[in-house]
């Protein structure tokens, strides 16, 4: 079928979220009965991959989530932005970004774990992220009474610009350096005394 790349790229830019190897054959089985091999179809996504690097498209296709969505390029994220922090109703809280961090990092988790390691109740913060679909129940702890556990979703994934956890920055790119009260003034004296010697 000579218009198949066509319908591909279709499907792609129609969707609203990333859209699956296995989603783009089960629709083109049920439209065309076709039976597309994963293999041929990725060659396809290569090669509309290619089209869209010219400069002559504001839009690029990635991978991402496992999966592939069209997304603006990088040159004209300020510009994008504009537009959505206009549209932009609320902005996540700085508890929901901190239970959003922890269940980043440390899924499965429960809301109690949470809450030990923040030290606050996490049941508001749980609820905005879940309705913004930033995590989900991905099961229940063996503990006692089998609380829910929390993971992040594949929107989350699709938020921060990441294809899996892995990608995620590691712990200890956040460590501070240790404490250096009082080397930079005593650095400061010291080039101050060569400076008056010379």
């Amino acid at each position: 079928m000579n218009e198949l790349p066509q319908h591909i790229e279709a499907l792609i830019f129609a969707a609203e979220q990333v859209i699956t190897i296995k989603e783009i054959q089960s629709c083109v089985h049920t439209v065309f009965g076709l039976s597309l091999l994963e293999n041929d179809i990725q060659k396809t996504i290569d090669s509309i991959k290619l089209k869209y690097q010219s400069d002559a498209y504001v839009f690029e296709l990635i991978s991402i989530a496992n999966g592939f969505q069209f997304l603006t390029k990088p040159k004209y994220h300020h510009t994008v932005s504009a537009l959505i922090a206009t549209k932009a109703k609320k902005k996540l809280s700085t508890p929901a970004l901190e239970c959003l961090s922890i269940i980043a990092y440390k899924q499965p988790i429960t809301k109690f774990e949470m809450e030990q390691i923040r030290g606050v109740n996490c049941d508001y913060a749980v609820q905005k992220l879940l309705e913004k679909d930033l995590i989900v129940v991905s099961g229940r702890s063996e503990a006692v009474g089998k609380p829910l556990l929390y993971g992040t979703s594949v929107i989350f994934m699709e938020h921060f610009g990441i294809k899996n956890l892995a990608d995620l920055p590691k712990i200890k790119e956040f460590e501070l350096v240790e404490n250096t009260i009082g080397l930079t003034n005593e650095i400061e004296n010291s080039t101050t005394d060569t400076v008056l010697s010379t």
